[in-house]
Formats: C-alpha cells, sequence, structure tokens
C-alpha cells in the first residue's frame, strides 16, 4: 500500500525535489496541447507548472497519498486535474504525450511492471522522463535508520519490515529500461548532494517524507522518541561548522521515447 505523507508539510520540506523536477521542466519543448501525466505528484506544484505550458491540453497528476492529494487539488484549473491513483496499478492505453515523473519511483518496488505500463500508456513519438533517487542516496540516513530499527527499544516493531525505498545503480538500471522498446532511450547519473540551509531545513526532511515508513509501524507511545533519536543522530552527523546540514543525493535520471 502507498505511504500517506502530509501535504502540507511535504511542501514546506521538499526545496530540492522542486529544484530537480524544475531542471526537467526547463528541458520540455511542448506545443501547448498535449496530453501529460505527472507520476507521484506530490503537492502539484511541479504539476501545476506543466499545466501552464499546455493550455490547450491537460495535465494529470496522480499520488498515492490522500494527503498530498488534498494539498494538489488546492491548485486544479481547466486543463489541471488531480486524484488519487498509486502507481502500481497504472492502467492507460495511449493516453499521453508526455510521462514525467520527479523524486518519486524510488517508492516503487516493481519496475519492471511499471516500465510496461508507461510504454503502454504513451502514445506513439511520447516521452518518458523521470528522475529518482540511486545507489548512494541518503547514505547518512539510511545507516542511522538501520541503526535505529535493530535498538533493544525498537526493533520488536521492525519483525518483518521490508525496506520501502529501490534505489538501483545506474548501470542496472539502464540494462533494465533497454528491455522494453522504447527508442532514444537515455539513462544517466547524476550526483546531487545538498547542504541544508540549517537543521531546521534538515529536520523538516526528515519528518516528511524521509521518516514516514518507519513511524508508520512505530505504536504511538514510541513515535515521538523513535523520531527523536533519529534526528539527533542526523543533526550530529550531518551538522557542518558553518551551520549548514550534508546529505548526499544521488539521482537517476531516464529519457525515453515511444
Amino acid at each position: 500500500m502507498p505511504h500517506e505523507f502530509n501535504g502540507e508539510e511535504y511542501k514546506k520540506a521538499s526545496t530540492h525535489q522542486k529544484e530537480w523536477g524544475n531542471k526537467i521542466i526547463a528541458e520540455f519543448k511542448l506545443k501547448g496541447n498535449e496530453r501529460i501525466l505527472d507520476m507521484g505528484c506530490g503537492d502539484g506544484a511541479l504539476t501545476a507548472e506543466l499545466a501552464q505550458l499546455v493550455p490547450d491540453g491537460l495535465v494529470l497528476g496522480i499520488d498515492g497519498s490522500h494527503g498530498m492529494i488534498e494539498t494538489a487539488r488546492k491548485l486544479e484549473t481547466s486543463n489541471l486535474v488531480f486524484k488519487v491513483q498509486d502507481i502500481n496499478s497504472l492502467d492507460y492505453e495511449n493516453e499521453f504525450d508526455l510521462i514525467f515523473s520527479n523524486a518519486t519511483l524510488h517508492w516503487i518496488k516493481d519496475h519492471n511492471r511499471m516500465l510496461k505500463n508507461i510504454f503502454k500508456a504513451l502514445r506513439q513519438n511520447g516521452i518518458y522522463r523521470c528522475n529518482f533517487a540511486a545507489e548512494g542516496n541518503c547514505a547518512n540516513f539510511f545507516r542511522i535508520t538501520k541503526e535505529a530499527i535493530q535498538l533493544p527499544e525498537y526493533a520488536g516493531y521492525f519483525t518483518g519490515f521490508e525496506w520501502p525505498w529501490y534505489m538501483p545503480d545506474v548501470d542496472v538500471y539502464e540494462s533494465l529500461v533497454q528491455k522494453f522498446p522504447f527508442h532514444e532511450v537515455k539513462v544517466w547519473g547524476e550526483n546531487a548532494d545538498r547542504y541544508f540551509p540549517d537543521a531546521d531545513a534538515i529536520t523538516k526532511w526528515i519528518d516528511q517524507p524521509s521518516l514516514v515508513p518507519f513511524l508508520e509501524v512505530v505504536p504511538q507511545k514510541a513515535k515521538q522518541s523513535f523520531r527523536n533519536h533519529v534526528v539527533e543522530k542526523m543533526l550530529a552527523a550531518t551538522l557542518q561548522i558553518d551551520g549548514k546540514c550534508f546529505e548526499t543525493f544521488r539521482r537517476i535520471n531516464v529519457r525515453a521515447r515511444k
């Protein structure tokens, strides 16, 4: 099942995600009448930018989180709509000229099925363009949370816990995309390591979205202590002399045409 996020809190904590998305959007040369799908639209900010580029087209933003879509729907216009939909259940055929996804697809485990559904959903000559997390992403956060869920006071809550992300090596992912009948395929890595401006900024990012999958399995009585433990360890590991906080961000970029 998709994770539930707080769209309003995510909006405050997703500066770097929006930077990556805007960089991709700047690439597009659109006629203005295209049909676009934004997979994992989050709070809808980037989806709204896409809608402005296609005044005679239509943009659909989907996200599995009701909280995200509740926030995104405040941006709806005549050519911009949002709906709650799990990417894993994508089921369109020859619908879209462009399928876009930014900072989302590491939450999807079965990329073989996803890529099959994306290819089916694209119109002929349609473009698929995405950016998501690669191997080496969030090295500090992953180390600290893996240690935290093994602590005696928390380990019992994580029996059978499934790691929530798929972050492959770039070469491995390129081989996967090449199995599908796209043409003009390009897959490349990107080092997007980031200095958060201060401790408050990285804490907001830890809270939304990073800790959500872990807090889902921790009972109410232990949520705050678990959260505080991770935040304190993260600040100790990432805080720099100038007050900024460093975390690794490694990305996979894909551009393919049907």
